[in-house]
């Protein structure tokens, strides 16, 4: 039996809009992993180092040179996302390690 060679994706925030705050009162991030193999990655999310369930999340799509990509979402209120410190989201695989990328509220623009 062949082993797979297992490619850790690269994991990346994107900040809520200043526009969806002030708007709709809530704070949108997406958590976007790219790049890895095999395609059974999974993704969480932790506000303030507890967990929080994702409200969208994708399986695993093929991207070019055999490698997938995954994105998850996140909507807080905006008392919930003002009162944050920091937003982690992280990337998991059975025996393999974590790989998480943070985001801290005051390194978003307000």
């Amino acid at each position: 039996m062949l082993a797979v060679s297992v490619t850790p994706p690269k994991v990346s925030i994107l900040p809520p809009s200043s526009t969806e705050i002030s708007s709709k009162s809530t704070a949108t991030l997406l958590c976007v992993a790219s790049e890895g193999f095999p395609s059974d990655w999974s993704l969480s999310w932790k506000v303030d180092g507890s967990s929080s369930r994702s409200q969208d999340s994708s399986a695993g799509l093929l991207q070019k040179d055999g490698l997938y990509s995954w994105s998850s979402s996140l909507t807080l209120s905006e008392q919930q996302w003002m009162k944050s410190v920091s937003v982690s989201c992280e990337a998991t695989r059975s025996g393999q390690p974590a790989v998480t990328q943070q985001l801290t509220r005051d390194q978003c623009s307000q």
